[in-house]
C-alpha cells in the first residue's frame, strides 16, 4: 500500500519470482460492488439506497396482505396465475402470484443488504449483534476489523466489523508460535490448526496492531459460512489474543453469514440457480407491476404520465396503512421519505392546483 494506492502482486510460492501485479480492488467487479454499495455517491448514496430499501419491504407487506386469500379467493387464485384473465386482470394476477412465491427470498436479500446501511443497519442493528471484545482479556485498539476492508467492498464478517482489534505487546494471549513470528511461521500455525486451502493473513501495519487470519465466506474463501474463523496474533510473543468463530456469532450475526452467502449464490450450483430465477421473477414483478399502472394512467392518449384516479373502493385501507405506520417506524428512513411526500402532497400541492389537477 502507496499514497498512490494498493498493489496486488501474485508471487510463486517456490522461487518466489513476481508473476503478476496489479491495482488492487480496482477491477470492474468492484466498480459494480461500489455501484451496489454507494451507487458512486457515498454516504448520500447509502441513503438512497437505505430508503429504497426499505421501501421494498413496506412494498412486500402490503402486497402481501392485499393478495392474501380472503372472501371466498382461494390458495389456487393465490399461488397459481389465473391465464384465463383478459388484459389488465391478468397482469394483476401474474403481479401478485409471483410476489407471493418471491416474497420470502426477497425479504432475505433486502434485510442481508440493510444490515449494512448507515442507520437501520450500523446504528440500530449492527450495533447491537457486534461480537463483545472485551471478553479477550487483551488491550483494546482503536481500530476495528472493518479498517481490514478494501474501500466499499466487504471482506470482513458482519459481526465483527464494529469490534476492535486487539493491540499487540501486552503479556496477554495463549500461547501459540514460538520463535519468530513472521508470516512463514503464522501461516505454518494456521494450517496446523486446520485451515487448508484458502485464508487470508493480515499483517501488521503499525507497532502496536496484530497479525490476523482469518477464513470466511465474507472473503469467498469457501461455501461454508459456518466454517467461518478469525484470529488475532501477538506481532511480539506469537500468542493468541482472540479466536472467534462462528459458534461465537449472535443470533443475527450467524443469519448474516448465511444470509450473506446466500445472496451472493456462494452456496453452490443450486444457490447459482435459484438466485437467476428470483432475479428474473424480480424483474417480472417489476414490469407487471409498471403495465398495471400503465393500464390505469389518467386520460386516453397518454398525455399524462402522474399517479392514476384513486379506486372509489378500498376495503383493506386500513390494515395496509397500519402496516405502512409500523414498518415505517421500524424502518426510519422508509419513514422519514413517507412523511415528507405526505407533507409534500398536504403543503406544496395544495397551492398548485394545476399539478393538483393532474395527479387526480
Amino acid at each position: 500500500a502507496t499514497d498512490a494506492g494498493t498493489t496486488g502482486v501474485a508471487i510463486d510460492p517456490y522461487s518466489g519470482a513476481v508473476m503478476k501485479t496489479f491495482p488492487w480492488r480496482a477491477g470492474w467487479y468492484d466498480f459494480a460492488t461500489d455501484i451496489h454499495g454507494t451507487l458512486l455517491l457515498g454516504r448520500f448514496g447509502d441513503r438512497m439506497i437505505e430508503i429504497a430499501a426499505s421501501l421494498a419491504i413496506i412494498m412486500i407487506a402490503t402486497g402481501l396482505y392485499l393478495h392474501w386469500p380472503r372472501n371466498g379467493t382461494g390458495w389456487r387464485a393465490t399461488l397459481i396465475p389465473q391465464l384465463s384473465l383478459n388484459k389488465r386482470a391478468l397482469w394483476k394476477s401474474v403481479h401478485g402470484v409471483t410476489g407471493m412465491w418471491i416474497s420470502l427470498v426477497l425479504l432475505v436479500f433486502l434485510l442481508s443488504g440493510l444490515s449494512w446501511a448507515g442507520i437501520w443497519g450500523e446504528k440500530m442493528v449492527q450495533a447491537w449483534n457486534t461480537f463483545p471484545a472485551e471478553k479477550w482479556g487483551a488491550p483494546l485498539s482503536d481500530s476495528t476489523h472493518a479498517d481490514m476492508n478494501h474501500g466499499n467492498t466487504k471482506e470482513v464478517p458482519w459481526g465483527l466489523e464494529q469490534t476492535p482489534l486487539p493491540e499487540s505487546g501486552s503479556p496477554a494471549g495463549v500461547e501459540a508460535i514460538s520463535g519468530k513470528v513472521d508470516i512463514d511461521s503464522v501461516a505454518a500455525f494456521a494450517r496446523s490448526l486446520g485451515f487448508n486451502g484458502r485464508f487470508q493473513i493480515h499483517i501488521p501495519v503499525d507497532a502496536t496492531s496484530v497479525w490476523t487470519i482469518s477464513h470466511d465466506s465474507m472473503s469467498n474463501d469457501g461455501p461454508n459460512p459456518t466454517a467461518d474463523r478469525t484470529i488475532h496474533i501477538d506481532q511480539y510473543t506469537g500468542k493468541v489474543l482472540a479466536d472467534v468463530g462462528f459458534a461465537d456469532y449472535s443470533p443475527y450475526a450467524k443469519a448474516m453469514a448465511v444470509g450473506i452467502a446466500f445472496h451472493e449464490g456462494d452456496l453452490g450450483v443450486w444457490n447459482l440457480v435459484l438466485n437467476t430465477v428470483f432475479c428474473l421473477s424480480v424483474v417480472l414483478v417489476s414490469v407487471s407491476g409498471a403495465i398495471m399502472w400503465w393500464k390505469r394512467r389518467p386520460g386516453t392518449a397518454g398525455s399524462r404520465l402522474f399517479a392514476p384516479p384513486r379506486p372509489q373502493d378500498l376495503p383493506f385501507w386500513k390494515g395496509a396503512a397500519l402496516l405502512v405506520v409500523a414498518l415505517g417506524i421500524v424502518f426510519p428512513l422508509a419513514g422519514l421519505a413517507i412523511t415528507l411526500i405526505l407533507l409534500l402532497d398536504a403543503t406544496v400541492l395544495r397551492f398548485l392546483p394545476g399539478i393538483r389537477r393532474a395527479l387526480n
